[in-house]
This record gives C-alpha cells, structure tokens and sequence, in this order.
C-alpha cells in the first residue's frame, strides 16, 4: 500500500521515523545521523509563489559518488539546433516493444526536440519501451523536469522523495534534478518521456472559467518519505547539457529518511479532468483542455503546455464537431493514449504520435470528415479516447532517426487525398 500526499504546490512535510525534522532547516546536528541537504528548483529570489525548494534528510549525501564519465546510447538524442525541420506533417506508429531485455534507459527512442536546456528554453519527446527493471541503475535529469505519459503498462516510480505507482491514463512529473529509479509492475512498458526545459509546469489560471474547472489541485498526488539503506555497486545516470553521463555509487541515492518543502515527485490521474466545453455551438480554442502550463517571458505564449482530449459529451448544434482545419502558430505533438481519435479514426494508434509545426496544415482525414458533415447530429459521448497534445511556441525538430525508423507512416499526407469540390456558384 503506498501512501500519498495531496494538493498541487503544497509545502509537505513527511518523515519515516519520530521526530526527524529539526526545529530549524539546517541544526549543527541533525536527529539519527542523517545529513541536511536541500534540493532548489528555481532561482533563490524568486518570487514566492514560484520559489521552489525542498530540504532532505538523508543517510549519506548526494556529493559522495565517483567520476562522471559519458555513457553512450545507440538512439538518445539531446541536442537538436542542428536538425532540419520542415513543414512537412509527420506521424509515427506506436513504438515497437522490446525483443531483448532493455530498461528504461536502454528503450529510450528520441523523436524530437527544440530550444535549448542551457538557456532553460523548449522541451524533447522521447519514447520508451523496456521489459525489465533498473535494477542497479538510477537517473536524474539536469537539464529539466520529465512527463511521463505511459501508454501500456504500469510503472513503479521509486524517488529520492518516496513511491508513485503509475497506470495508463495517468501522468507523473519528476523535477529537475531528483534522482529515481524505474520499476516494471508487467511484464512490458511503453509510454510518452518528455523533457521541460523551461519553467516548471503549473496549473493554468482559470479566468472567467471560475474556480472549479480543469484540473482539481486536490487530485494531485505527492509521495510520503520513503527510503532504502542499501550498499552496493550501482550506477547512477545523469541527463546534462543534452548527453548522457554516468558515475559510479556505493549506496542506494534514495535513501532520504524525512523531507519538507514544495520542490516533489508528484502524479495527476488525467480521468479526474473537469472537461470544460462548448454547450451551444461552435468550438472553444483547445487551450481549454490544459492541464499544465509551462510559461515563457511572453505571457500567455507557453513555453510548453501538457493538454488532454478525454472522454467527454458533444452536444454542439449546427457545428462541424471534430477538430476543424487549421493552421497556427503553435508547433503541435499529439500522442494517444487510449481509444479512437475523432479525426483520425483511422492510422493514429495508441501509442502513435503525430507532429504538425507551426503554420503547418492539418485537420480531420477525408473519411472523418464526411461522416461529420453528413450524420444527424445528436448529444454524444464520446467515451472510447484519451488524446494528449504538447503545444510550445518553439518548432519541434524531428531527429534524422525519427525520420528514417521503420514505425514513421511515409504514407501519412495520403489520408487528405480525394477531398470532393462541392463549391457551386
């Protein structure tokens, strides 16, 4: 049974054993031994609201490991200025399970990516897929926060700050810098990584949508301490400046007896969306569907935003109901989940990904598109779909792998063929 925390952006506060945490943050000596650490997540001056940090209480601290050295890996990507990027609209098929033991790390595909990490600008899509666990091997991630979006298969996320089981359909953000380990609870896993280079995600305002809509901060999920005192030879993996380095440990890193602050692992179950929607006619922009916003120096021109199709009522009257075509100024990554996509009944699997950058055409195939203007329209639910759509205001490059792997649709711009000229004057 493992034991969570809730309420978005809270400062917890959680200890293993009886009075660990000290009157003060950092005491000459702190209680069993344990060693103070604190854990920063954005600048110290910061405004409140956006100041954040946590301290630790841990057995041993994060300064004793060996020598970073770079660790190679066949498809990981982590620099992207040099790709060529098109308007050409690209989509991929789910990718394809692992036929060798492979972890986490090991089934890492990157797709694509923007901006840049040292200036804390953009964000990357990878995808996993893996069979076994990091059994020896922690990772952490200096470059920015990580989503992950699994697709099948549930996933046990062993943190420095405690336990976060998660499922399909739901989500969990680990931040910059804390160290974990991935555990498989099936037998196989495949899911949506991506990388947030910019400001940590936070919920949207709401605006005149008032103070119920979207996502609920209660549902958010935050982890109670947990820990390990284990020696051993393990490896400890770290994402910095785009490459993969690895250093050598004796003990486990997760070994964090007490914690308090605001800086924490935490997990969001995407059924639990207060969906938001038109009741009369026509379609509200997609930004109503939001469930974390990353913000850039522009307001309201996202660095990054995490968005959800779920399953939801279509009670529109006299409106073309799936997504209508279109072109913006937003770079669009969609991934699906589960279920049938409106617009794309047909090549968007779950799994699969499509990306459509800025200023680049798309909408409904031909098929949705005539079922849509010709079926009598009536209140539906559309209960058979969990989509999810990364927007930034940064054009996504695709790697030359993602380009030429054997799970890219080549064939994908053949479903807006044969659209009918019904114009008369």
């Amino acid at each position: 049974m493992i034991n969570y925390q809730c309420g978005f952006g809270n400062q917890f506060v959680s200890e293993c054993l009886p009075v660990i945490l000290p009157a003060r943050n950092s005491p000459q000596k702190v209680p069993h031994g344990l060693y103070t650490e604190q854990l920063s997540g954005s600048a110290f001056a910061m405004v409140r609201a956006q100041n954040f940090r946590s301290w630790l209480y841990r057995i041993l601290p994060s300064v004793c490991h060996g020598q970073f050295d770079a660790f190679s890996h066949k498809t990981f990507k982590g620099h992207f200025n040099d790709e060529i990027s098109s308007l050409q609209q690209l989509r991929w098929d789910p990718y394809p399970l692992p036929k060798k033991p492979l972890d986490f790390i090991e089934g890492l595909f990157t797709l694509a990516g923007q901006g840049d990490s040292e200036l804390q600008q953009g964000g990357a899509i990878h995808l996993y897929s893996c069979n076994r666990s990091m059994k020896d091997r922690f990772f952490f991630n200096a470059d920015g926060e990580s989503l992950f979006v699994p697709q099948q298969g549930k996933l046990l996320l062993k943190t420095e700050f405690g336990l976060l089981e998660l499922s399909p359909s739901e989500i969990a953000i680990i931040p910059r810098g804390v160290k974990f380990q991935i555990e498989l609870l099936d037998k196989q896993a495949r899911g949506y990584f991506i990388e947030n280079f910019g400001l940590p995600f936070r919920l949207p305002e709401l605006g005149m949508m008032g103070a119920n809509a979207l996502a609920n901060p209660r549902d958010f999920l935050y982890p109670c301490a947990w820990y390990e005192d284990k020696v051993g030879d393990f490896e400890l993996i770290a994402k910095y400046r785009g490459g993969l380095w690895k250093s050598a440990l004796k003990h486990s890193p997760l070994d964090v007896v007490a914690w308090y602050g605001n800086y924490a692992p935490y997990k969001y179950n995407l059924k639990l969306f207060n969906t938001i929607n038109t009741v009369s006619f026509d379609h509200p922009d997609p930004c109503i569907f939001t469930v974390l916003h990353s913000p850039s120096e522009i307001p309201n021109f996202s660095n990054l935003d995490f968005v959800i199709f779920p399953e939801r009522w279509m009670v529109a009257e006299d409106t073309f109901r799936p997504p209508y075509f279109h072109r913006n100024i937003m770079s669009e990554y969609m991934g699906l989940i589960e279920g049938t996509y409106d617009a794309k009944e047909e090549g968007f699997l779950p799994g699969g990904g499509s990306l459509h950058n800025c200023m680049s055409a798309h909408g409904p195939d031909v098929n949705a598109y005539e079922k849509a203007i010709k079926e009598k329209l009536k209140p539906e639910y559309y209960g058979n779909v969990l989509a999810f759509m990364l927007e930034s205001r940064f054009v996504w490059h695709p790697t030359k792998q993602a380009l030429n792997c054997n799970f890219i649709q080549k064939e994908y711009t053949q479903c807006w063929k044969g659209f009918k000229k019904y114009f008369k004057k």
